[in-house]
């Protein structure tokens, strides 16, 4: 550990978090008895926790964001160097940083024009609801309202963005939730709905029976993760994605792609639906944009939306009248343009679409000795591993179980994921994102501790 550690006893830290922290995702009532986890200091792909013990970070932060590894100096240098210049102010006006990292990023969205800010993915992907809702008051006399999401996805953890989970443990208990969002099939063809060749293209095709079921000209939008995180790491089957793109355009239905989990570099291009040759309409991403050094979120659009909100300066109500607060802080923007300059010097897209076939493929060899693996999945470093009890029948591995190999990879020192409160008795998948610096040794650890907990735990 460097000199950034606490020297020595921090157990009053410990007990400040027990007394007062609310943690994500957690069932408190454990802090009771055992510490907290608290993490003090992160270098490269490892971090090192209260009692100074090292840990490789197969989830980059615990949830895919920390993409170009932690104690990046030169992050931290352009935030300071900003907030020292100008911290914030409203997103009615520009800053530098703000307009710098917008033509840097469009550079990479060909088709896209227009960047709107805010601090999180579920801000992001709210911005995009209403401007559905007000392209349908104002260019649909209030039809084509509606939006689609795909059973399985998630958009975020506010109300709204809650009306768009395709997994329900994530909304139970929220309710009641906004009107007029609609579900649509999943398409992970392990856990297959229809019999029959082309999967990508039925999964596809179910889309365009929910419009036709509810009505063209109700359905104004559909949101879709290019690659399915939380529900299971799933990369859709081929022909999927051109296919949406057909029935999106036949009825004229507006493609949100949700970056979140996927954008800047994490499946090995820029953005996720770079793999498919799909040009949305809508882009949205925030964890890795700034690999977590500075809160920053982005909604992304074609000029041809913007325009919708231009048209007639006589109406006092036909411009995008919202804000986000923090969208105006300086220091995200400033994080981000540094954090895409490493990307881009470090070769960090080619790396993860080495590491990333690296990683497949060891999961592959252990899904060769393991029968507990039913399925291997994923592109570039953002890969699952679903846990079944019976191969034949593809029977759920029992959610305590995925959970205790989670824990000994833990114990091992190794942090890795695995789908959570997502959906009932499907809580099956290993999920692993290391930061796209990883190395084969990086790689080919974390394998081997799942190797070791996977025997410990099933046998």
């Amino acid at each position: 550990m460097n000199d950034l550690t606490p020297p020595n006893d921090i157990s009053h830290v410990i007990e400040a978090d027990r007394a007062h922290i609310w943690h994500h995702l957690s069932q408190h009532k454990q802090y009771e008895t055992i510490d907290p986890r608290i993490i003090v200091e992160g270098k490269g792909l490892r971090v090192w926790d209260a009692k100074g013990r090292e840990h490789i970070d197969a989830v980059s932060g615990g949830v895919w964001t920390v993409n170009v590894g932690y104690g990046r100096e030169s992050i931290a240098k352009a935030v300071y160097d900003q907030l020292i210049k100008l911290n914030y102010f409203a997103g009615s006006a520009g800053s530098i940083p703000g307009s710098m990292f917008a033509e840097r990023l469009i550079e990479k969205m060909p088709g896209l024009a227009r960047v709107y800010y805010s601090n999180s993915g579920s801000e992001a992907n709210e911005k995009v609801y209403k401007m559905v809702r007000q392209i349908s008051a104002r260019h649909h006399g209030g039809r084509k309202s509606k939006i689609l999401y795909r059973e399985r996805d998630y958009h975020g953890t506010t109300i709204t963005a809650l009306s768009s989970a395709g997994q329900p443990q994530r909304a139970m208990q929220y309710g009641p939730f906004t009107p007029g969002f609609v579900e649509v099939p999943h398409c992970l063809e392990y856990r297959a709905q229809w019999a029959g060749p082309n999967y990508g293209i039925r999964a596809a095709d179910a889309i365009e029976e929910v419009i036709l079921r509810e009505g063209p000209d109700t359905v104004g939008a559909i949101v879709l993760e290019p690659v399915t995180a939380g529900g299971g790491v799933i990369v859709p089957p081929e022909g999927y994605w051109p296919r949406v793109q057909e029935i999106c355009r036949k009825y004229n239905v507006l493609l949100h792609i949700d970056e979140v989990v996927c954008g800047v570099g994490r499946t090995g291009t820029w953005f996720g639906y770079q793999h498919y040759g799909v040009q949305p309409d809508f882009v949205t991403m925030a964890k890795g944009v700034a690999s977590g050094y500075a809160a920053i979120a982005c909604t992304v659009t074609t000029e041809a939306i913007f325009e919708m909100f231009k048209d007639d300066v006589s109406d006092p109500l036909s411009y995008f009248r919202d804000i986000s607060t923090f969208g105006g802080c300086t220091a995200g923007p400033a994080a981000a343009l540094e954090n895409m300059r490493i990307i881009e010097d470090e070769d960090l897209l080619n790396n993860t679409t080495e590491m990333g076939a690296r990683l497949i493929s060891n999961l592959n060899a252990l899904a060769e000795k393991h029968k507990v693996i039913g399925d291997v999945r994923g592109k570039g470093l953002f890969c699952g591993a679903e846990l079944v009890a019976d191969r034949a029948t593809k029977e759920p591995a029992d959610e305590k179980k995925v959970q205790a190999v989670v824990a000994d990879c833990m114990a091992q020192a190794v942090i890795i994921g695995a789908t959570n409160r997502s959906l009932p008795g499907f809580n099956n998948t290993l999920c692993l994102s290391p930061a796209l610096i990883a190395t084969p040794d990086d790689i080919d650890a974390i394998t081997h501790a799942i190797d070791g907990a996977l025997t410990r735990v099933f046998g």
